[in-house]
């Protein structure tokens, strides 16, 4: 049974990615775990009587987030009344980080699903901060971001884009093999090139690349660097209608480079599809 973890903040948002999340596998038997973190934010404690308003302020912020998980899960199980799903909500005052990185080892989570901004809704960004943050300290498992009202459509055609610099292992690209396995999805594995032809390097993990995938749909893509990568992703994905984009996350790595982007930068590679991030062991 596949387990999938996804935080929400209660925003529209956060719940479209939850929906999106089940649609994803609604023909698989799934745990969803719903994750609400919440922070006692309270200066340093010094009398009982200041413990005492610390105590109150979590005791409120504790039940808020209790009801508005429990009024998700009763939303969610009516619109999954057909699937073979359970849920689980968790309700806990840490950050939301570490939590998320915790849940992930000791409920042995698969997959973490989130949207791509919180409740502040913003939209001339990339990403929630949250999200970014995700992307860029969760380790253990994927992370798909859902934007903001995407209507759930089937990952038919799933971009994997890499510069070929670092190997990547079976392990690492299961998660890509099994959404195109769920789907029987074309790969358009995606390149985006500045010299000429690959070097030394590049080519041996083409190979390998290559090798892993021989079981299933795959193209290979050669994109000329145009403009700013993230533009030129962007330009790719409208091109052949892809549904989903998938990264590898290490150090130095593509999607490194796009999170790490000023904002005016990133607003031409504003999320418009799902987006899976792959954390590497290294």
């Amino acid at each position: 049974m596949k387990r999938i973890l996804v935080p929400t903040d209660f925003s529209n948002n956060a719940y479209n990615a939850l929906f999106y999340a089940t649609r994803l596998f609604q023909d698989e038997a799934c745990e969803f775990f719903i994750l609400n973190t919440f922070d006692v934010d309270t200066p340093v404690l010094t009398s009982r009587i200041d413990t005492s308003k610390g105590d109150i302020l979590y005791q409120q912020l504790s039940n808020e987030s209790q009801e508005k998980l429990t009024k998700t899960l009763h939303t969610i199980v009516r619109d999954t009344e057909d699937f073979d799903h359970t849920f689980e909500t968790i309700s806990v005052s840490k950050k939301l980080i570490e939590t998320i990185n915790k849940t992930i080892k000791n409920k042995k989570i698969d997959l973490v699903v989130m949207g791509t901004k919180g409740a502040s809704g913003i939209k001339e960004v990339f990403m929630g901060s949250n999200t970014v943050k995700v992307i860029q300290k969760i380790k253990g498992c994927a992370v798909v971001a859902v934007p903001d009202q995407f209507d759930f459509e089937k990952p038919v055609e799933i971009a994997f884009a890499t510069d070929f610099r670092r190997f990547c292992s079976e392990e690492e690209l299961e998660p890509l093999m099994k959404m195109a396995s769920l789907f029987d999805a074309n790969i358009r594995i995606m390149h985006i090139h500045e010299d000429e032809k690959l070097d030394e390097v590049q080519e041996h993990n083409f190979k390998k690349l290559k090798e892993h995938l021989k079981d299933y749909n795959y193209s290979m893509h050669w994109v000329s660097r145009f403009n700013q990568k993230s533009e030129v992703i962007k330009t790719f994905i409208t091109k052949m209608n892809i549904n989903m984009l998938v990264m590898l996350r290490y150090r130095h790595s593509l999607i490194e480079g796009i999170t790490r982007e000023p904002v005016v930068k990133k607003i031409g590679f504003r999320a418009v599809i799902p987006f899976m991030v792959v954390p590497t062991n290294k």
